[in-house]
């Protein structure tokens, strides 16, 4: 579903990601994995076309930056990017338009899922830091994606919606889409995925199964950080 072929992005004299390659099967879990400036956001912004870089990204198939493949891709980027005086209803809504794409169903669902069901008509600068990201998330998944990809999506989360989070990804995989967590936080994502791959300074210096075992002790051992 995902394939990453030497990926480079540079600014000015700085690689952010320096000749990156890997790839994401249907229905599998990714894990993007590396502290704060490892360089995980700037690979998923290039997977997700919004940058220009060296190499080449296709999701299904096609070109990341075209629509073919963007129709593919539902992104939760760290920061949640909503507008201030839209309501819940109307991201969602928005959305809709956006991709040609109407499932009430699907729409009731996720707003009961992340608890929001009672806020569809408060305006987006009027929710709190985890109510905009639980909002992102339902946007992401409203077009029904192949390709979900997540960064950062714990943060600013209380337990019970990382719970949810958790949840979802398993039954995202159930239903065969392919997703991709960036994080920091190796304890938040230790036991749902199928595939990791950690980054530092800007390469990627580690890739493995679930089957593998020891991610930790590698994540540790790369990063330089002890485990707590």
């Amino acid at each position: 579903m995902l394939r990453v072929n030497g990926v480079t992005k540079k600014y000015k004299k700085l690689r952010a990601n320096n000749s990156i390659t890997l790839g994401l099967g249907e229905g599998e879990i990714g894990l993007l994995l590396g502290l704060n400036g490892a360089g995980k956001s700037t690979l998923i912004k290039c997977i997700c076309g919004l940058l220009n870089f060296e190499g080449s990204v296709t999701v299904g198939g096609f070109d990341c930056k075209t629509s073919e493949a963007k129709g593919l891709i539902g992104y939760v980027p760290e920061t949640p990017a909503l507008y201030d005086y839209l309501t819940v209803e109307e991201h969602l809504s928005f959305i809709e338009r956006a991709y040609g794409c109407e499932n009430s169903a699907l729409k009731e669902k996720l707003l009961d899922m992340f608890e929001l069901s009672d806020k569809r008509n408060k305006l987006g600068k009027e929710l709190s830091k985890g109510m905009q990201q639980k909002l992102s998330v339902c946007c992401a998944l409203l077009h029904e994606p192949k390709l979900v990809i997540f960064d950062e999506p714990m943060v600013g989360l209380d337990p019970y919606a990382i719970k949810t989070l958790k949840n979802l990804f398993v039954e995202l995989k159930s239903n065969g889409v392919s997703v991709l967590i960036s994080t920091h936080m190796l304890d938040s994502v230790e036991t749902c995925w199928d595939k990791a791959f950690i980054l530092s300074k800007g390469e990627l210096v580690a890739e493995r199964t679930h089957g593998d075992g020891g991610l930790e002790e590698v994540f540790f051992s790369i990063t330089g950080e002890s485990k707590k």
